[in-house]
């Protein structure tokens, strides 16, 4: 199962507005707490950017997979700071694209408070996925283990 969970945060070092962190099927970004939200937006695509050189995360669309390596159409998500709906933060996605627009209203913390519900819904619909050491995870249940 894939899990990406968002955290406004008081413990990083100063100057880092955002941080991203990831494991097998887990991400997490913590964002600073008592940053403005665009100086944590613009760090947030720096490391998303980041995230996504690493090639280790896939879009499925249609009946093609996308990566960061797709000729024409690199997958990237980009943070814009543009009202679109009452929930806070709503996702748009195309074909190698995940577009996040944040009401510019909130502060960080509200940023993180609302991403985590879109991000579920979004996750749940199984086009993404990573490849972490060999192995593909997805949002399809985990297997049961047997002792």
């Amino acid at each position: 199962m894939l899990d990406v969970a968002y955290e406004a945060v008081d413990d990083l070092p100063p100057g880092r507005l955002a941080r991203i962190d990831e494991d097998r099927g887990r991400i997490r970004v913590r964002l600073d707490r008592s940053a403005p939200l665009p100086d944590v937006v613009r760090q947030l695509n720096i490391e998303i950017a980041d995230l996504m050189a690493s090639a280790r995360w896939f879009q499925l669309w249609d009946d093609e997979i996308v990566s960061h390596n797709t000729p024409g159409r690199p997958l990237r998500i980009e943070y814009v700071l543009d009202r679109k709906e009452d929930d806070g933060a709503i996702l748009a996605e195309l074909k190698g694209l995940l577009r996040v627009y944040i009401d510019p209203a909130l502060n960080t913390a509200g940023f993180a408070a609302s991403m985590n519900p879109v991000t579920r819904q979004h996750l749940d619909a199984g086009h993404w996925f990573q490849l972490y050491a060999g192995e593909i995870i997805d949002n399809s249940p985990e297997p049961m283990r047997h002792l």
